[in-house]
């Protein structure tokens, strides 16, 4: 069946380069990096070339690289890493990753709200650091996983200095990775998180950036890998292919931004043609080229999403099902959207492998879906 795969935003297919340079680190090597014989020191130095690759994809050095597991993991040390390192307080934007949201509530942090395009509300940022004592962290996302809204770190980097030059300013990078340059986006952020997934690499290899002189205590604890930062063998493969999807992307990122932002906005007016058909974020927010968001009046997204996957597209909707209930993303909360508009959004997002075809075929299946479930027939039966 012809197909359009637009979920880029939850996992990227696998680049052809990234799984050939895996393969032989999956059957050939079977080194463990922490040994002393050939065969670790083989391993070993193909992590410390990924490791060149990832700090050159951030504007890092090396050895401020930590693997981890994935973007989760990441998210969580930067937390926790320096709330246990330093005994303060962590703060947040309100649309973060759960990743980042669930253990900065677990120590009692402060989140803040966000604007009606998503991005961090600066002078509510700005009066918690002055009004609250003893802050460690701030986590603010640089592009977000949902909407594709940016924020300028420049400006929250310029707050923390302002209020306190000791704060960390972490951000989850993994949605902006591909698209932007983070050597400049990130330029103020003392933690980065990233994840290999989202950028044409393995699922399973995640890496934490760590500038020097950033206070950070381990989670993982054990055999000291990773500078004593996060114990654990480190998985050679996935992380053989988090390098090489790192320097795919800063090869060829200007090519990719620009075919694929004119795809997206191709799919997008296409769907706004639709009566009763919106855009979730206000026009102007910054956004990174990937994404569409986009919410139809009258229309339930989990029926739409069902009728989307019998016709062969695969999307995500910005809900969640709860016990059974279908409720609004906290992400368009925030972002005061209102609640019948946030149960029939549908996040629309593209990739390195997607091509005109795929729109093509999203469109005519979307149309043709939202206007089966305007007259109740979701399952294509008579009206």
């Amino acid at each position: 069946m012809e197909g359009a795969y637009l979920d880029h935003a939850a996992s990227t297919p696998a680049r052809p380069e990234v799984v050939e340079a895996m393969l032989p680190w999956l059957a050939e090597h079977p080194g463990n990096p922490s040994g002393a014989h050939a065969e670790a020191r083989a391993a070993r130095r193909a992590i410390d070339d990924a490791r060149d690759l990832v700090a050159a994809l951030v504007g890092a050095q090396p050895g401020e690289v930590v693997f981890t597991s994935g973007g989760t993991e990441a998210d969580n040390l930067a937390v926790d890493g320096v709330v246990r390192s330093t005994g303060r307080l962590p703060v947040c934007s309100a649309v973060e990753h759960p990743a980042v949201l669930a253990p900065v509530a677990e120590a009692g942090g402060i989140v803040v709200p966000t604007d009606a395009g998503g991005r961090i509300d600066l002078g509510a940022l700005a009066e918690v650091l002055h009004a609250v004592g003893g802050i460690g962290l701030v986590s603010v996302m640089l592009a977000n996983n949902e909407t594709g809204v940016v924020n300028d770190l420049d400006a929250v980097a310029a707050l923390l200095v302002e209020a306190a030059s000791d704060v960390v300013l972490h951000t989850d990078a993994v949605q902006a990775a591909a698209w932007m340059e983070l050597e400049v986006a990130c330029r103020g952020a003392g933690l980065v998180s990233l994840t290999g997934h989202k950028l044409g690499g393995p699922k399973g290899a995640g890496a934490l950036v760590v500038r020097s002189g950033v206070p950070l205590a381990p989670v993982l604890r054990g055999g000291g890998q990773e500078r004593e930062r996060r114990s654990g063998t480190q998985n050679v493969p996935a992380i053989v292919g988090l390098g090489e999807a790192a320097r795919l992307v800063v090869a060829d990122r200007a090519t990719t931004v620009e075919r694929v932002g004119a795809l997206r906005d191709r799919l997008e007016a296409g769907l706004l043609a639709v009566p009763g058909t919106r855009r979730t974020v206000p026009v102007g927010t910054p956004r990174t080229p990937a994404i569409a968001h986009i919410c139809f009046d009258g229309v339930e997204s989990e029926s739409l999403l069902f009728l989307l996957e019998r016709d062969g597209v695969s999307a995500s909707a910005g809900s969640s099902c709860a016990s059974g209930a279908q409720e609004p993303s906290h992400v368009l909360a925030a972002m005061g959207v209102e609640r019948g508009s946030a149960l029939g959004s549908l996040r629309l997002s593209l990739g390195h492998a997607s091509d005109d075809g795929d729109v093509d075929h999203a469109l005519a299946v979307i149309r043709s879906a939202v206007s089966r479930l305007r007259e109740h027939d979701p399952v294509g039966g008579s009206a």
